[in-house]
């Protein structure tokens, strides 16, 4: 489950909106003096959109492109690197797509579209307690952006994810402001559906639901650049890819997400929706991939998550949870997550926290050690 980020508005589906848009939320700086909810996002008018009902065969290479029926849709990238001596990075990259009508759009106008794209592109300097965050913002008209499939790519003016048929390997870059990543992607150890076989149940109404896989363990190469230094970098990154019309449930207004991978080659993704109230929902779930590969999905009773200590934004004062205790009886399993650094928060057009994590566990006796990333949504006003 991953944070869907801008409906923006519905004028955009024609070139009328164009310039408001850009004057309301820059596709160059980190900030924006508007400021949307979450809930907002994922709710509205879904009328005529395709909705997720049911499981189906998910199919690769032609499910890695994007379904442009469906209201939202995101390809995600988190991931930890290191230099040859022992600098750590952490970085994401998202490309989300926001369909601004169900409908085509009947205009002559090169700028008639019914999808828009965003970018986000962060990058976390743990020796030197850095976060360069920022985003990017399109209409897909005219090449500005958007998503292609066969060969697979995914791009946000000159940010951009691309693959091959395969599609793997795939490869990434992003640049800004003295800021930039370029890595090659291997596949590692495949693909994971999450939920029944891909269909990922959000909340008890017919389409309140996402269709979602995983890649947890992808082998990465390539440079991190941060204050114009470049470095050699490897490790390990996450990929996932979701998409849906309303995944939240009425009275969900966030979620707790975390992909952590162990040391001993478990891969694990535990999230817990979160209602108003600050209860888990009962549709909260994870899947834990064991390093031989054999797959246990979870559900909301099958694990516990106990915050530990928290942080308080200097910048917007929202409070976030960033060092949690995960329980998992049947795995016989104790974890704890801690926030690499606590700055990780991204005020974007959504302000959300997500970043590095280190991971301590123990599983049946044995102390294993990994690290992640985590995702809080929905903190702060809602």
């Amino acid at each position: 489950m991953r944070i869907l980020l801008v409906g923006i508005m519905l004028m955009m589906a024609t070139g009328a909106g164009y310039g408001l848009w850009k004057t309301q939320f820059s596709s160059r700086e980190p900030g924006s003096p508007e400021r949307l909810e979450l809930r907002s996002l994922l709710g509205g008018d879904n009328k005529g959109y395709a909705r997720v009902l049911a499981p189906r065969p998910l199919r690769i290479p032609s499910d890695f492109g994007a379904h442009p029926d469906f209201r939202n849709e995101w390809w995600y990238l988190t991931g930890n690197l290191s230099t040859p001596g022992g600098r750590r990075f952490g970085f994401e990259f998202t490309v989300f797509r926001i369909a601004l009508s169900p409908h085509p759009v009947r205009s002559p106008s090169a700028w008639a579209t019914r999808q828009a794209y965003m970018a986000h592109f962060a990058v976390t300097d743990i020796m030197a307690n850095r976060f360069y965050a920022y985003q990017r913002l399109e209409r897909g008209a005219i090449g500005l952006a958007g998503v292609s499939n066969p060969p697979f790519k995914a791009w946000v003016d000159d940010w951009w994810l691309a693959g091959t048929r395969d599609p793997f390997p795939l490869r990434l870059q992003a640049s800004e402001k003295g800021t930039a990543i370029r890595l090659t992607l291997q596949c590692g150890d495949g693909l994971l559906l999450q939920g029944s076989q891909g269909f990922s149940r959000k909340g008890p109404r017919p389409g309140n639901a996402s269709f979602y896989y995983s890649y947890p363990r992808l082998s990465a190469s390539g440079s991190v650049t941060v204050r114009g230094h470049r470095y050699k970098v490897g490790g390990a990154a996450w990929l996932d890819h979701e998409w849906s019309t309303s995944a939240l449930g009425p009275d969900e207004v966030g979620w707790d997400w975390f992909g952590l991978q162990l040391d001993d080659g478990t891969d694990l993704t535990i999230y817990r929706l979160r209602r108003r109230d600050g209860s888990s929902g009962r549709f909260s779930a994870g899947t834990w991939r064991a390093s031989g590969g054999r797959v246990f999905h979870l559900g909301a009773r099958d694990f516990r998550l106990r915050p530990l200590a928290y942080w308080s934004s200097p910048k917007s004062r929202v409070r976030y949870p960033l060092r949690w205790r995960i329980d998992i009886p049947d795995r016989k399993a104790v974890i704890t997550v801690s926030a690499a650094i606590p700055g990780q928060e991204l005020n974007l057009a959504v302000r959300y926290w997500e970043g590095a994590v280190n991971v301590r566990a123990d599983i049946d006796g044995r102390a294993v050690g990994g690290v992640g990333y985590l995702e809080l949504t929905g903190y702060g006003k809602h």
